[in-house]
């Protein structure tokens, strides 16, 4: 555990926390001493991180739910506000690539699934967690993306494109609504990094949607290719947390070693 403990029993919800980003801001913001509800879809992958947050003297409270249903969203942060009494961080981190494919071969229901996950998702974990940051004020951070912001050449990744670009608008307005009440509201944007989102990723006659002459994406200019990591991410969600960026907010941050400037 650091010493410096910038978020002493703040109560912080990561959404997505089973793995990745999430995963790694879970227990950065534990290491800071906030009180972390870890919310996944699995209870296998959401138990390995309580674990090994308590394993480093964190305290971690275990939630599964599914970020796109408004009823498992609303018992989550209820759960975890009842047990301790208080919401200062939300991290609306949980995301899915969905499926890649041309337009006209998109499933509706594939598009459906992407757009309820990434930004239906966003939408309620931040919904039902207002009435609790109200009371004391807090940090909001949001994981988008490059894709749909800075970056459109990624073949067949129009839904995902479109819930990443409507998640900054998203927060946007959020920003300005929720201003009086000292709730700041801010979006990371990553470029690509080492995590397991694209494990279950299915793509199919992408080649059909691809940009003639795209730029390869193992452009990464600041690190001659090699891609950030979930940890690099977990820093700037924790900066954006804490008071250190107290008059930041409605503020998309890239962090992709300057990858979507050459793509």
């Amino acid at each position: 555990m650091s010493e410096k403990m910038e978020l002493e029993n703040q109560v912080a919800l990561v959404t997505g926390a089973g793995e990745g980003i999430g995963k790694a801001a879970a227990k950065l913001l534990a290491a800071q001493g906030a009180i972390v509800g870890v919310l996944g879809r699995t209870e296998e992958t959401v138990r390995a991180t309580v674990e090994e947050i308590r394993a480093a003297g964190g305290r971690a409270s275990l939630i599964v739910a599914d970020v796109s249903k408004p009823a498992d969203m609303e018992q989550a942060v209820a759960n975890l506000t009842g047990e301790h009494g208080r919401l200062d961080i939300v991290f609306a981190n949980a995301g899915i690539n969905g499926v890649l494919a041309p337009l006209d071969e998109l499933k509706p229901e594939e598009w459906a699934e992407t757009i309820d996950v990434n930004l239906t998702g966003t939408f309620l974990t931040i919904k039902y967690a207002i009435p609790h940051l109200k009371k004391r004020g807090g940090s909001i951070v949001i994981t988008a993306s490059i894709n749909g912001t800075r970056y459109f050449a990624n073949a067949g990744a129009t839904a995902y494109a479109c819930s990443k670009a409507a998640q900054v608008a998203f927060a946007q307005m959020a920003a300005l609504e929720l201003a009086q009440y000292k709730i700041r509201v801010n979006v990371v944007c990553p470029g690509a990094i080492e995590t397991h989102i694209q494990d279950s990723q299915e793509k199919r006659h992408t080649e059909r949607a691809d940009v003639p002459g795209r730029t390869s994406e193992s452009v990464i200019p600041l690190t001659g290719g090699a891609k950030g990591t979930a940890e690099q991410v977990a820093e700037l969600v924790l900066f954006l947390a804490s008071a250190r960026s107290s008059h930041i907010s409605g503020t998309p941050v890239f962090i992709d070693g300057a990858q979507s400037l050459v793509m």
